[in-house]
């Protein structure tokens, strides 16, 4: 029986994929093997001893200790995608309502008095200060072509826009269902160069700190559009509100409300409802319960935000999950402590992702305690466990 912490409110049609025989599911459970959660700080929370993974029910892990748990052993997973829909679909919303000075016309027209007759003049001699533009033919910059960004790129192309993208690490399954006519850019500097509209779809690290600052904003076209749904502290807030105010800029769309924010008539801020659908709420929900069972059932590891990927098929008897550092013969050692055992390793399968590796391992043989003991004395185990 596995035991299953959940915080936050986590959508049911996740959970239903963690069958109750084998399951034990809720927020009260004490010292789980996983945590489910979505918005809430982990950062000070008392590592619980049994815990081996944590699911983010979300793309984004800033409220996860990430590093600190893989130091620990402990798999931190995400569901990169599952709210990508509806990210793009705020992202384009972002745009039609910067380029038609939507929310400043619906102001507008709320606070209208007099009588219908009055109001429908005051209306018609008023609406010429809130004239827009249209999409088609404006570049869209698209910074981060992962699962959302590449979503972004191809509806934008879809509305007739040129769309260019920045991405050095653009991924081969991002690349195959990005549309064709979407531009590489060099550089973030070029692309800002050329750009009508720019998102913001990257996480937020030492690198992409400030990443829109003011001198980038000096380089870009007049009456550009910026867009962040992505994560505050990307763009920084002071240089757009100061391009704002000197014209250098149209207007500032972003999911992260400010005090110095709010009152800027520039300026469209929304309660970060990036991914706030039922669908995509679901989405994330069910991805990560299928990341955690498959884990906590075969050891099979797929998008752990601090763990490679790795998946084996079963063989042989018995299977052996590792979780260790990547240090120099250490495939040697778990290899010695399993012939030094008396057993034989069916197949095995070793990946690394920057300073921590994970083993997964069959076993010919029936498994006793002795093997797990052995190899969790190695140095630089950090965890091992039958699956």
């Amino acid at each position: 029986m596995f035991h299953i912490k959940t915080i936050n409110n986590i959508s049911a049609k996740g959970l239903n994929r963690l069958p109750a025989d084998t399951y034990t599911v809720s927020p009260e459970v004490e010292n789980p093997d996983a945590i489910i959660l979505r918005s809430q700080n982990l950062h000070d929370m008392a590592v619980p001893s049994n815990l081996k993974a944590v699911g983010r029910a979300g793309a984004g892990t800033n409220n996860v200790p990430v590093e600190k748990l893989g130091a620990m052993g402990i798999v931190v997973f995400n569901a990169p995608g599952a709210n990508a829909n509806a990210v793009k679909e705020l992202v384009i919303a972002g745009m039609l309502l910067a380029c038609r000075n939507i929310c400043q016309a619906w102001q507008y027209a709320a606070n209208v008095e007099g009588s219908d007759e009055q109001q429908h003049k005051a209306v018609e001699a008023g609406k010429k200060k809130y004239v827009g533009y249209e999409l088609p033919g404006r570049t869209l910059g698209v910074i981060g072509l992962g699962s959302i960004g590449v979503e972004i790129a191809n509806a934008a192309v879809a509305l007739g826009m040129r769309v260019i993208g920045f991405d050095p690490t653009i991924t081969v399954k991002s690349a195959w269902k990005m549309s064709s006519e979407v531009e590489e850019m060099a550089s973030v500097d070029e692309l800002l160069r050329q750009a009508d509209f720019v998102t913001f779809h990257v996480p937020l690290i030492d690198a992409t700190q400030d990443l829109l600052n003011a001198k980038r904003i000096a380089m870009m076209k007049d009456g550009a559009v910026i867009l962040n749904f992505a994560r505050q502290g990307i763009v920084n807030d002071d240089a757009v509100l100061a391009a704002l105010d000197s014209g250098k800029l149209y207007a500032y769309v972003c999911d992260f409300p400010a005090q110095k924010l709010k009152n800027n008539a520039h300026v469209i801020t929304l309660p970060h409802l990036g991914a706030s659908t039922a669908e995509a709420e679901e989405n994330c929900a069910m991805m990560v319960a299928d990341e955690l069972k498959d884990f906590l059932e075969n050891g099979n590891i797929i998008n752990s935000v601090n763990y490679p990927t790795v998946k084996l098929p079963r063989g042989g008897k018995s299977r052996v999950a590792i979780t260790h550092k990547n240090m120099p013969d250490m495939i040697a050692k778990i290899s010695s402590a399993v012939g030094e055992a008396g057993y034989n390793i069916y197949h095995l399968r070793n990946e690394s992702k920057k300073d921590l590796a994970y083993t997964l391992m069959d076993i010919e043989n029936d498994l006793g305690e002795d093997l797990l003991e052995k190899i969790a004395g190695i140095e630089g185990v950090l965890k091992a466990r039958q699956v």
